[in-house]
C-alpha cells in the first residue's frame, strides 16, 4: 500500500456466507416440513422445533456478527490453550453430571436447555491444534512435536468416548487431513485406511479373508518395490495355499488342522517369508519404504487377530448391531434397522424431483425417527428429489473446497491450518450423516452442519466457521 493510501475495507467472502445463509435456513425450512402439524402450522411457532431452530439461527448470526466485528481476532491465539483446558473439564464432567439421552451421557441440561460439549470442543481443538502446529519451528518429522499435536486431538477424543459418543469421536479422525496438508507421510494415512479395511473385511466377510488381503497387498507393493519376481512367484503360491486351508481341513485325513484357525495357519505359513523379508531389510537389499511396508502389514494382521475383542468387548451392544444390520449379518428391519430402512424408502420415493415441499409422506406420518435431526437428510430426499439432494450436496463441496482454497493461499500458517481443521470437520460431518441416511454407513447420530434441528449444533458450527471467516477478513487487510 502506497503511501498516503486509505487502508481497503474487510469484506467477508461472499462465496462462505451465501453458503452459511443458505444451509442455514434451508434447513429451517426442511425442519418445518419434517414435524409440521396443522395444528401448530405457523413456521415462527416457538413452541415447535421449527420456531427453536429460528431463534437458534438469528442467535448465530448474532454471534457470527460478533466474531466478524466485535470479538479481536488476535485473541484466538494466545486464548487457545485456556480454551481447550476448560472445554476438556468440561467433557470430563458431563460423564458424571451430564443427562443420558440415547445411550449417551454428553448432555448438560437446565431446564429444557440442553448443551452438548463435545460440538464444542471441536473449535477449541482446532485453535490449540492450529496454534501448537503454527509455532516457529514445528515439524511434523520431529518425534516430539509430532507427538505433542497429536495429543490435542487424541484426549479429547478418549473423553468422548468414555462419554459414549462415538459418532462425535469419529469426527476428530478426520483431522488426520490437516496432519497430511502440513507435511505427514502419505503411507500414514494409507496404513490407517488398511486398518479400516482389515475391520470391515473381518467382520464382513471372514478373518482369513482379511488376511489373505493383507498378504495380497503386500505382496503385491513389496514387488514393485524390489523387483524381485522369484519372491513374488512363491508368495503367490504360498497365498493361494493358504486360501485352500478351510478346504483342506475338511479331509478326513488333514482334520487335524481344525485345531488352529485358518488365520492363525495363514500367518503360520507366511512365516518363511517374513525371516527372508526381515533378513533383506537388516541387510539393505530392499528398496525404501519396505520397512513401513512391513510394519503396516504387522499391524493389519494385529487388527484382524483384534477385532473379535473390539467388536464385543469395546463396542456397545447397540452398535454392535449397527453394524451387523449394514453389513448383512443380521437385519432387523422392525429393531435397530429401522431408521435406515425407512430412510432409504423416503429418499428413494423422492425421485428425480421430489414430491414437493410438506408433501413428504414419509415425513408426514412419521415413518422415520429424528427425522429432524441425525435423518434431516431423508426429508430433503423425499421433498426435493435427486435434483434437490444433488443441489444440496453441491452447496457443502463448495464451502468445503473454499475454505481449503482460502486456507491454502494464507500465508499466516495458524489461519492456514485452522481453515484445514474446519474444512475436515464440516467433511467428516457431511459424508458420516449423509452415508448412514443412505445406509452406506453405520447409523452414530451425528448431525448435517447447518440443516440437522439443535442449538449446540447450529452455534458450534457458526462459531467454527465464523472464526476462520474473520481469520480470513484479516489476510485481506494485509494485502491491502
Amino acid at each position: 500500500m502506497s503511501y498516503g493510501q486509505q487502508p481497503r475495507a474487510r469484506k467477508v467472502d461472499f462465496g462462505l456466507l451465501l453458503s452459511y445463509l443458505f444451509l442455514a435456513f434451508y434447513g429451517w425450512l426442511n425442519i418445518y416440513s419434517a414435524v409440521y402439524s396443522e395444528e401448530h402450522a405457523s413456521i415462527l411457532d416457538f413452541s415447535q422445533r421449527y420456531g427453536l431452530q429460528f431463534i437458534w439461527v438469528m442467535i448465530s448470526l448474532g454471534i457470527a456478527i460478533l466474531l466478524l466485528y466485535i470479538i479481536n481476532p488476535r485473541s484466538f491465539q494466545p486464548l487457545s490453550l485456556v480454551l481447550y483446558l476448560g472445554m476438556l473439564a468440561l467433557l470430563a464432567a458431563v460423564i458424571f453430571l451430564g443427562k443420558e439421552v440415547n445411550g449417551s451421557k454428553s448432555w448438560f441440561y437446565i431446564g429444557s436447555f440442553g448443551l452438548q460439549p463435545a460440538e464444542f470442543s471441536k473449535i477449541t481443538t482446532s485453535l490449540l491444534l492450529a496454534y501448537i502446529m503454527s509455532r516457529y519451528g514445528f515439524s511434523l518429522s520431529n518425534r516430539r512435536d509430532a507427538i505433542k499435536a497429536a495429543l490435542v486431538v487424541i484426549v479429547p477424543i478418549l473423553l468422548i468416548l468414555l462419554e459414549k459418543e462415538t459418532g462425535s469421536a469419529l469426527v476428530y479422525v478426520g483431522l488426520i487431513l490437516v496432519f497430511y496438508m502440513e507435511g505427514l507421510a502419505g503411507w500414514v494415512i494409507v496404513a490407517g485406511l488398511s486398518l479400516i479395511a482389515m475391520f470391515v473385511i473381518t467382520i464382513a466377510l471372514s478373518p482369513l479373508t482379511a488376511v489373505v488381503c493383507a498378504l495380497s497387498a503386500a505382496v503385491i507393493i513389496r514387488f514393485f518395490l524390489s523387483r524381485r519376481l522369484v519372491w513374488l512367484l512363491t508368495a503367490i503360491l504360498v497365498i493361494v495355499l493358504i486360501c485352500f486351508i478351510p478346504k483342506l481341513s475338511a479331509l478326513e485325513s488333514l482334520s487335524f488342522l481344525k485345531a488352529v484357525k485358518p488365520e492363525v495357519w495363514a500367518v503360520l505359513l507366511f512365516v518363511p517369508h517374513f525371516v527372508l523379508w526381515l533378513r533383506d531389510l537388516l541387510a539393505r537389499r530392499d528398496e525404501r519404504g519396505s520397512g513401513r511396508l512391513m510394519l503396516s502389514l504387522f499391524c493389519a494382521i494385529a487388527m484382524v487377530f483384534s477385532v473379535n475383542f473390539i467388536f464385543n468387548k469395546v463396542l456397545q451392544p447397540h452398535q454392535r448391531a449397527r453394524i451387523e444390520n449394514l453389513f448383512g449379518i443380521t437385519e432387523d428391519l422392525q429393531g435397530i434397522g429401522y431408521n435406515v430402512h425407512q430412510s432409504k424408502i423416503a429418499i428413494g420415493s423422492g425421485g428425480l424431483t421430489g414430491k414437493g415441499f410438506l408433501n413428504g409422506t414419509q415425513t408426514k406420518y412419521n415413518f422415520v425417527p429424528e427425522q429432524s435431526t441425525d435423518f434431516i437428510f431423508c426429508t430433503v430426499g423425499e421433498e426435493w428429489g435427486f435434483l434437490g439432494s444433488i443441489a444440496l450436496l453441491a452447496v457443502y463441496i463448495f464451502l468445503i473446497l473454499r475454505i481449503i482454497h482460502l486456507a491454502s493461499k494464507n500465508a499466516d500458517a495458524f489461519t492456514r491450518i485452522y481453515g484445514y481443521c474446519v474444512a475436515s470437520i464440516f467433511l467428516m460431518h457431511v459424508v458420516i450423516n449423509i452415508g448412514m441416511t443412505m445406509g452406506l454407513l453405520p447409523v452414530i447420530g451425528i448431525p448435517l452442519p447447518f440443516l440437522s434441528y439443535g442449538g449446540s449444533g447450529m452455534v458450534s458450527f457458526t462459531i467454527l466457521l465464523f472464526i476462520f471467516i474473520r481469520l480470513d477478513m484479516e489476510r485481506q487487510n494485509k494485502d491491502a
